[in-house]
């Protein structure tokens, strides 16, 4: 997958090595990540017109992008 904007080394640069042991070693920290890639992918699909989605769908993609992201950023609070 090519780098998309928000990619979560972007968002939380100084956490790279922490979110790099916790995809290695947190089967469900793993699985947000996994989906949030393929979220925020599907929102910069939608954002750069590959993909023609309805700004109502659209709108949802970034809303779940957010709602990933913030799960993310608790799990990488606390460890």
């Amino acid at each position: 997958m090519s780098h998309t904007p928000h990619d979560l080394a972007e968002e939380f640069p100084a956490e790279a090595a922490r979110i790099a042991e916790l995809k290695e070693g947190d089967a469900h920290f793993s699985k947000l990540v996994e989906e949030y890639n393929q979220v925020n992918q599907a929102v910069y699909r939608a954002e750069n017109r590959i993909d023609t989605v309805s700004e109502e769908h659209e709108e949802a993609l970034r809303r779940q992008r957010a709602r990933l992201k913030d799960s993310l950023w608790a799990i990488i609070r606390k460890a």
